[in-house]
């Protein structure tokens, strides 16, 4: 199951460097990026309690995050205008989230969604769901490529280490830690 997350994590990734038309620079990507393989269950709410929070709402600090689950539905995004949006990931489907370094790397372009864990009382089984986190290594500077910059796409991002944001992030848990921290 890994090899194959990893593998449409590769494909997802080289289909977003095609995009902005830097596929040059996807060898880097691969040089200087792990990734952790990470089971999660969420339980049913007991008794009559309606719902409950299986994770509460983050945004990923890590590239991109793949997501494989069962059929019990639950992950919810944040929209714009601050409403949660239940995700209904068909049977057998895959959900590629954003997290903060795509974002900062891609200047902005991408969007790190605000995600969230919902379990509905009344599912008769707990939800499980395995994700594949494309990280950065430790050592890895994330950096906007001129390529991204432009009159109409300004710099909004200073280069940063990976793990110093990270324990940043840590040591604020802030939702706009990102921001703060590399955002100019």
């Amino acid at each position: 199951m890994s090899s194959k997350m990893q593998e449409l994590n590769f494909l997802v990734m080289k289909m977003i460097y095609e995009s902005f038309g830097i596929e040059k620079l996807y060898d880097s990507f691969l040089e200087e990026t792990t990734s952790i393989l990470k089971v999660m269950k969420y339980k049913v709410p007991p008794g009559e309690t309606e719902s409950a929070i299986g994770l509460v709402a983050h945004t990923d600090k890590n590239a991109i995050t793949i997501l494989c689950q069962n059929e019990v539905q639950g992950l919810e995004v944040q929209t714009k205008n601050g409403d949660w949006a239940r995700v209904m990931v068909p049977e057998n489907a895959f959900t590629a989230i954003v997290g903060d370094t795509l974002k900062a790397w891609s200047n902005g372009r991408l969007h790190a969604a605000r995600h969230r864990v919902v379990i509905i009382s009344g599912e008769d089984r707990e939800r499980y769901s395995c994700g594949l986190f494309s990280t950065p290594k430790e050592e890895a500077v994330i950096e906007v490529p001129d390529e991204l910059v432009d009159k109409e796409h300004p710099l909004q991002y200073r280069p940063f280490n990976y793990s110093d944001y990270l324990s940043y992030f840590v040591s604020k848990l802030s939702d706009d830690a990102l921001e703060i921290y590399a955002g100019i």
